[in-house]
């Protein structure tokens, strides 16, 4: 039998599996800090001011996006979800946090939440990056920033009182002191606990004004409180903009950033209108819709720890955050829990997520765009970061460039700028030990991307020496088992698989690609490498 080489998932292979939101490879970037698809966009609204290291727009746009997924580079990751920055129009002035000038380039500083910022792109760009996703199996997040505007600055005045306070910052020792306050000074936080009606700021009118836009905006806000009912609050304002993304243009979910810094309340109303505009969105769309799940939400509670279960504790008051619209919340314990073995970070997830968690899920991650401790800061463990986090029960979560090494620290950078340079482009096909890494992640990846048993299937030790394990994902009418080794022997491996799966079954071992065949509930093989992933495949398919 010919053996096939390694191969990447095509296009037409995406929907072979069903796709689960709770077993999903996600790929987290910034926005500006990717790949810059066009460059006359690189400077508006004369953001051209010096800044600290690292705290300028650098060019990255939806337009990159857009090339590295025609180019297939996600696909070859094994990648079926991209969440990406927040888009939306950033102050155009600059805030001095000690650390030289800081521009909106990272995109949570908001000034208009009804446009896209020119940095990123157009509406335009984001129609045609849903559209290539969708065609390649790729499901869109998109950040979203509810919390606060941008700063003030010469430039970018406050928004009125009745829409935001100034003050206190936040203490974070209880509830009221991590809701309603301001993260940090000068940081505007919109008064998300308000029902109360408001005027529109006049400095955004005087902008839509000048766009030719203002009596388009004002019908549709119009519209949108005639049909809900709402009183037009600053919330509801904000979440009628935001859900506008999903009616017309497609995008499968929201990352919500400082969940918890939010009356929860607003979650609901966000994914009730979510939902609505993303029917709205299929139904007009039938032939862009990629299959029947929902519209999904991952929020970040920062703190958040799966053994949480299904609560935040403030201290002096619990919320259940999945109660108020969310699919998942990022587990903030992964990072410290991979520095275990590979059975106590599998089975604890496994725990949670089929007994508390039954339902929803939790999205791990090893490193993060404002996470100064992360699992291997240095990079000296990536080979182990990226098979605990790829391998891991639950929605694993790829930082860019966790795949090719990129540096975490950066001469004269401070803070997250460290944690935020460009993308190592160069060294993806120049240097041989990324080329090695961004192999393993992609076998991982798609592996996990072809079985939904990988992230959200039920985890059964098989082995403890060498280290085997099954995991099982069943609905009403699919199943999916998978067999997979860890830091087994290299050349000639047996395992037992017991009632797994029935003699005579033809398996393929997806990390070297070649056919594996039960006989008497065992499989022996050889391969030259440590990690074994198999399932049962198609003799034509091997």
């Amino acid at each position: 039998m010919e053996i096939k080489k390694f191969e990447s998932i095509s296009p037409v292979e995406k929907e072979k599996a069903p796709f689960v939101w709770a077993g999903a490879n996600v790929y987290f970037l910034i926005t500006d800090r990717f790949c810059n698809g066009k460059t006359d966009n690189d400077v508006n609204f004369e953001r051209n001011l010096d800044t600290g290291s690292l705290r300028n727009f650098l060019g990255g746009d939806l337009k990159g996006i857009t090339r590295k997924i025609k180019e297939g580079y996600f696909n070859d990751l094994g990648v079926n979800a991209i969440w990406f920055t927040p888009i939306v129009e950033q102050i155009h002035g600059t805030v001095d946090e000690g650390s030289g000038n800081t521009y909106g380039y990272h995109g949570y500083w908001a000034k208009d939440w009804s446009a896209i910022d020119p940095n990123f792109g157009t509406e335009a760009d984001l129609e045609e990056l849903v559209t290539v996703a969708h065609n390649h199996g790729i499901r869109l997040l998109m950040d979203v920033v509810i919390n606060h505007t941008g700063p003030i600055t010469e430039k970018d005045p406050v928004w009125p009182q009745d829409w935001v306070r100034t003050g206190p910052v936040c203490s974070y020792n209880n509830y009221e002191n991590t809701t309603d306050c301001t993260l940090v000074a000068n940081l505007p936080d919109v008064r998300t606990e308000s029902n109360e009606d408001v005027e529109l700021p006049d400095f955004l009118k005087e902008k839509w004004q000048n766009e030719g836009r203002l009596e388009q905006e004002l019908k549709e806000l119009d519209a949108f409180f005639e049909r809900t009912g709402y009183p037009r609050s600053p919330k509801h304002h904000i979440v009628k903009w935001l859900t506008d993304y999903v009616r017309e243009f497609g995008i499968d979910g929201f990352r919500v950033d400082t969940v918890k810094h939010v009356d929860e309340d607003v979650w609901a109303i966000l994914r009730a209108e979510a939902n609505y505009a993303f029917d709205q969105w299929k139904t007009q769309h039938p032939d862009k819709v990629l299959d029947d799940n929902d519209f999904f939400m991952v929020g970040e509670v920062y703190g958040y720890r799966i053994s949480d279960g299904q609560w935040y504790d403030f201290g002096d008051k619990k919320v259940n955050y999945f109660d108020y619209g969310f699919n998942a919340l990022i587990n903030f314990q992964f990072k410290l829990d991979a520095n275990g073995d590979y059975e106590s970070i599998f089975s604890k997830n496994d725990f949670h997520l089929h007994h508390d968690l039954q339902g929803y899920t939790t999205m791990n991650y090893t490193s993060s765009h404002d996470d100064g401790d992360p699992f291997d800061r240095n990079r000296e463990r990536p080979f182990n970061a990226a098979t605990k986090l790829l391998l891991a029960p639950g929605v694993s979560q790829i930082y860019y460039g966790d795949e090719t090494a990129r540096s975490l620290w950066v001469d004269g950078a401070q803070g997250d700028a460290n944690l935020r340079s460009f993308m190592n482009w160069g060294d993806v096909s120049g240097n041989p030990l990324i080329k090695n890494l961004f192999r393993h992640y992609s076998r991982l990846g798609q592996f996990r991307a072809k079985h939904p048993a990988v992230g959200a299937g039920a985890h059964k030790m098989l082995s403890a020496s060498p280290y085997f394990f099954s995991r099982t994902y069943t609905t009403d009418d699919y199943t999916d088992t998978v067999l997979i080794g860890i830091d087994v022997p290299e050349g000639e491996k047996s395992f037992f698989v017991g009632n797994t799966f029935p003699d005579d079954t033809l398996l393929l071992e997806f990390y070297s690609h070649i056919p594996v065949v039960v006989k008497h509930k065992r499989i022996k093989f050889t391969t030259p490498h440590t990690v074994v992933l198999l399932a049962k495949e198609k003799p034509e398919n091997i």
